[in-house]
């Protein structure tokens, strides 16, 4: 056994939705485990924190993006950032998970030491001065998006004379009353800040380079709410749970093998929602649905704010920006007074915290996910990428308790060390899984790990198939080797060659 124990068994990075799920999990199934969580921000809600732009929403409907553990009991099913805010500082009080937050700490390396069976970490307070802690375990709940850098598209605003932001800096004290605004973009955030600016603004403009297909539907649940009025909550939060899973994976699939059957169905609803207001050219987008994310329209709120003249779509390339707006390609002047660059997220892997073996750098693009929780021959290690097509969550609440049983069969076993061994000699076939077409993903590509065509060696998008793996599969399944430390440095040196 180890001489001393380190500071935590789990250290959990970011308190966003994968942080809080995995403690929550901790509590429930590894009462004896030791764990904190370490947040760089000075609150928790990660995205929802940090995004403060107006109308800041879901696009997922909170009976998948919340926890399965516990019901969301809000009216609406597409809930705003403070909403989701107090959702998960519920579940922080009322499960004793805040006194294990320390807020205003950022992980800069963690470096894994096979002797000691633990991860060193090295973080940064808000005043520069540098902290240590050990970890048998590390959990990265940090999301997959650069919190410090937006997307730079290359913009030169010249002489414009107007306010340009960015919707992951929003400022406090934006006065966009009676002004001009341009949205430039046409994904999510776009459709979101568009109709929401839409009611002080004079007009808001939404200047795309390509259209994006969207869907509407009521913000509200109707099926959720009358099943809260005639079932205990959490039944009724259960069955919300599965037919909405089951409405969206048989909504992916069918876009995926009937494309033009559901274009023409989003191309339907959007005519009848805008009426005479209707562009073909705005809402076409060249690609088929779900080859991007589909954009959410809650209670037809773009659609409303275009037909009542507050709002509009225009499609065009941008020539350059003048004084008081933006010339496009066709040569016309698109006037604005603010400019918000909803250009688009940029990612990053594992936190952009610098992961170690023995002092040796581990680079995640040369090892593979392993049931999409862990890495090949990466000891000790769990994040949460979530899917593409579904809710974020689910995939937080499957890796969680996943981790979990893994925890507790180390604990019956006396082990110290969980490892996915991918001998060297094991070639897989690689599967690009991030086949959406959307700007982020495809300029991302070069810094994600590697996925297989074969399970358990890829981050799968099927989260049925998934749900039922991770809980029925057991533990040991001749890949994930469970060992004491003593038995030598066997994952180091597995680890340092597949480098």
């Amino acid at each position: 056994m180890l001489a001393t124990a380190p500071d935590f068994d789990v250290l959990i990075v970011g308190a966003g939705i994968s942080g809080i799920g995995m403690a929550a999990h901790l509590e429930m199934h590894c009462p004896t485990r030791t764990y904190a969580i370490v947040e760089r921000r000075a609150d928790l809600g990660g995205t929802w924190d940090l995004f403060r732009y107006p109308g800041i929403r879901s696009d997922s409907d909170m009976h998948t993006l919340g926890f399965n553990f516990e019901p969301w009991k809000h009216e609406k099913s597409i809930a705003d950032a403070p909403a989701i805010l107090d959702y998960l500082n519920r579940i922080v009080d009322e499960r004793d998970i805040r006194r294990h937050i320390t807020f205003g700490r950022k992980v800069l390396s963690a470096d894994w030491r096979e002797d000691v069976a633990r991860w060193h970490l090295e973080m940064e307070g808000e005043d520069g001065a540098r902290h240590q802690a050990t970890a048998n375990w590390l959990y990265l709940g940090a999301g997959y998006y650069d919190y410090d850098e937006a997307y730079d598209p290359g913009f030169e605003f010249g002489s414009f004379a107007g306010q340009v932001i960015h919707p992951q800096f929003w400022p406090d004290d934006l006065d966009y009353a009676g002004k001009r605004v341009v949205v430039i973009g046409s994904g999510a955030t776009a459709v979101t800040i568009v109709p929401s600016m839409a009611d002080k603004a004079a007009h808001v403009t939404m200047l795309q380079r390509t259209p994006t297909w969207m869907f509407s539907r009521p913000a509200k649940d109707g099926i959720a709410n009358f099943l809260r009025k005639i079932l205990p909550e959490e039944t009724a939060y259960r069955l919300t749970r599965w037919k909405n899973i089951r409405l969206q994976d048989l909504s992916f699939k069918r876009a995926r093998s009937q494309p033009q059957k559901v274009a023409d169905y989003l191309t339907r609803k959007i005519k009848r929602a805008l009426g005479d207001k209707y562009d073909q050219q705005a809402f076409t987008p060249p690609y088929g649905p779900w080859d991007q994310r589909l954009c959410l329209v809650p209670d037809d709120d773009l659609f409303r704010a275009i037909r009542g003249g507050k709002a509009s779509v225009v499609t065009a390339k941008i020539n350059r920006f003048v004084e008081d707006g933006i010339e496009l390609d066709n040569g016309s002047i698109l006037p604005a007074d603010i400019i918000v660059t909803a250009t688009g997220l940029k990612l990053a892997a594992a936190g952009k915290i610098a992961l170690s073996c023995g002092g040796q750098p581990i680079d995640l693009t040369q090892h593979y996910y392993y049931k999409g929780c862990m890495f090949s021959n990466i000891p000790n290690l769990a994040v949460v990428f979530g899917y593409l097509n579904a809710s974020w969550t689910l995939r937080a609440d499957i890796n969680s308790d996943y981790v979990c049983r893994v925890l507790n069969t180390m604990e019956r076993q006396h082990a110290e060390i969980a490892v996915p061994v991918l001998p060297d000699d094991v070639i897989l076939e690689d599967d690009d899984i991030f086949d959406f077409s959307s700007g982020y993903i495809q300029r991302a590509k070069a810094i994600m790990p590697r996925s297989a065509v074969n399970y358990p060696w890829r981050l799968n998008q099927e989260y049925v198939a998934d749900r039922r793996r991770m809980a029925d599969d057991p533990v040991e399944d001749g890949i994930l080797d469970l060992r004491h430390a003593r038995r030598g440095t066997e994952a180091g040196h597995e680890l340092q060659a597949a480098e």
